[in-house]
């Protein structure tokens, strides 16, 4: 399998954190459905929905996005990220500030968030770390497991179903409920996140992401068409136009 390249922009460590977190899944096993016997029925139906039979199960995921992004007004971005659950991400993204175009990224890794966003690589836009930001950044690697399924199998996340539709997805010490179609799709995927949209103080807040349409890749079924929400409010939405499973 090919080594998908970093993008541009990145710091060293987050070049290394990018290497490290697309190691290929070592001689992953095939997808046996019996193995989802002991699930509650809605995370049963979605991992049936999600992983083809005989699928290696591979645990990180390369993401190609585009999209639109509200940083005080709606701007278009182009993004890739490199997504490990359980262990860490890399999400690297290009919009423009007027003609000025701005790069950067958001990470966590090794129990540590970043985020660091330039115009033209030199003026400060956007940039954090501390506890706050790795907070925030932990909750929303929790949050996307659902892009790499067969996170859905570790042993360390537990299930539960308080009804025939919903599935809560209890990992790290997070719930991150699963609201599941009648054909085991994804709808939505929410939960209570650490955050200061708009620039407010940190604290938790809602925290939502409609899926509106999926694709498969690699025998893997994922969203594909994805509006997240902060307290009710659109903040971002994307496209993932591939994803390689590494």
């Amino acid at each position: 399998m090919t080594f998908v390249a970093a993008p541009p922009h990145l710091t060293d460590t987050a070049f290394a954190d990018w290497d490290v977190l697309q190691a290929e899944t070592p001689d992953p096993p095939l997808f046996d459905p019996a193995v989802t016997d002991r699930l509650p029925e809605p995370a049963r139906a979605w991992i049936l929905h999600a992983i083809s039979p005989g699928t290696p199960l591979r645990k990180a995921v390369v993401l190609h996005t585009h999209g639109r992004i509200r940083l005080g007004q709606w701007r278009d971005f182009t993004a890739d990220q490199v997504l490990a659950p359980l262990r860490g991400f890399v999400w690297a993204a290009d919009a423009y500030l007027g003609i000025l175009p701005v790069h950067g990224f958001d990470r966590y890794h090794d129990g540590v968030g970043e985020m660091r966003w330039r115009v033209l690589d030199l003026l400060p836009v956007m940039s954090g770390t501390g506890p706050d930001v790795t907070r925030s950044a932990a909750d929303r690697l929790a949050c996307e497991f659902v892009m790499a399924p067969a996170a859905a199998l570790d042993p360390s996340i537990t299930w539960k179903a308080p009804d025939d539709r919903t599935a809560l997805a209890c990992l790290g010490g997070r719930e991150i409920t699963l609201s599941i179609g009648p054909g085991g799709e994804l709808r939505r995927v929410s939960m209570r996140r650490w955050g200061n949209p708009g620039g407010r103080p940190y604290t938790t807040h809602d925290f939502t992401v409609e899926c509106r349409a999926e694709d498969t890749f690699d025998g893997f079924t994922i969203p594909t068409d994805l509006r997240g929400a902060w307290d009710g409010q659109d903040f971002i939405t994307f496209t993932v136009d591939d994803a390689i499973f590494r």
